[in-house]
């Protein structure tokens, strides 16, 4: 090891030691480095993935609408600021999906946006270093690149070593110009495994968002925030004018929407008969009690008369009494874990939605 080599050790040295902090030196970091509090956090990265029309880019262009123009979104606080939308897929209708959003929400209208409707290469690190140098005007805040595929240039977006090229020249943007850079991806086949392509990119980003056909946006990842409670949406569409042939042209905008409600899936196999032996029993012999323990204005049976039932469509048949009320005890614990069906001493009955 020659002399000039020792010098530029001892220099790393000396900076690594000034960046040491001893454990009794530590406070609590107690300010937050949000960009949209429990979603996005500043100077970081984050993917929001779905299925082809999904709605992603409206909730994207929802999302970054309200950064730009610093306002709360969806009930969550805001640290806003200039916006640069990269519409590297789908170029045509987004003057027509921020022109529905300004008309339909004016305190939108002179949000902080530039929109680039250019296809970009972020796989190369010429058009990484392109993009900080053409921005002009204050530093945004929020870089968004939609979608991955049309930004990954000559790269495979299947294999970890082209993805962190990619990820990398995301990481240069940010660093460049202090923004949280989103990406817009698309979904693999299976949507319920994330987003498609190589799994580096889940594993490098902060925050990782899914927008699906169902109007469901969620938070599967969130580095240094607890994750949000889900949201839902849905796209009402907006009259932007008429065409030269005098047709109505027309794009959307999101709104709010509550959950969806839980739909029980159909029973099948021994869980059916079992239920239409009940049914059977609640026909045939079923009555009303009254009680703080009973339903209202509902039958209720005698279980032994729901055995009996159980017995006749051929559940609980058996080569001994024991195995019988083996089988049928297994019968009512599985409707009952199936939220299908209540029991209160010898008495059962259905389960409604108001129960």
């Amino acid at each position: 090891m020659n002399v000039m080599t020792l010098n530029r050790s001892s220099e790393r040295a000396a900076e690594l030691a000034k960046k040491m902090v001893a454990s009794r030196d530590v406070e609590p970091t107690l300010a937050t480095n949000y960009l949209m509090k429990g979603w996005l956090d500043r100077r970081c990265q984050s993917i929001l993935y779905g299925a082809s029309n999904a709605g992603k880019t409206f909730v994207v262009l929802d999302m970054a609408m309200h950064v730009a123009a610093n306002l709360p979104w969806r009930g969550h606080r805001v640290r806003g600021g200039a916006v640069l939308y990269i519409a590297a897929e789908g170029q045509a209708g987004i003057n027509n999906r921020i022109a529905a959003i300004k008309a339909d929400k004016p305190d939108l209208a002179d949000a902080d946006l530039d929109v680039l409707p250019s296809t970009v290469d972020l796989y190369g690190s010429q058009d990484a270093l392109a993009i900080c140098e053409a921005i002009s005007g204050p530093p945004p805040v929020l870089i968004i690149v939609d979608t991955l595929a049309r930004a990954m240039g000559g790269g495979d977006e299947n294999t970890a070593k082209d993805a962190a090229v990619f990820l990398a020249n995301c990481k240069l943007i940010e660093e460049a110009t202090g923004a949280h850079v989103m990406v817009v991806h698309h979904s693999g086949k299976d949507s319920d495994k994330g987003a498609r392509g190589s799994s580096a990119f889940r594993g490098a980003v902060d925050t990782e968002i899914s927008v699906t056909a169902d109007g469901k946006i969620e938070s599967h990842k969130q580095r240094d925030q607890p994750k949000p409670d889900p949201l839902y949406f849905s796209l009402r569409p907006v009259v932007l004018g008429v065409d030269e042939d005098g047709e109505e042209v027309t794009s959307a905008v999101v709104d709010a929407a509550d959950p969806p409600k839980a739909t029980k899936k159909p029973l099948t196999g021994k869980n059916e008969v079992a239920i239409q032996a009940l049914d059977d029993a609640l026909r045939e012999h079923g009555s009303s009690k009254s009680g703080n323990f009973y339903p209202v204005g509902r039958k209720v049976v005698h279980i032994d008369h729901w055995r009996a039932a159980c017995k006749v469509h051929g559940l609980t048949g058996g080569a001994s009494e024991s195995s019988e009320r083996m089988a049928f005890k297994r019968a009512k614990d599985k409707l009952m874990d199936l939220n299908e069906v209540r029991e209160w001493g010898d008495h059962v009955w259905r389960v409604q939605e108001d129960d």
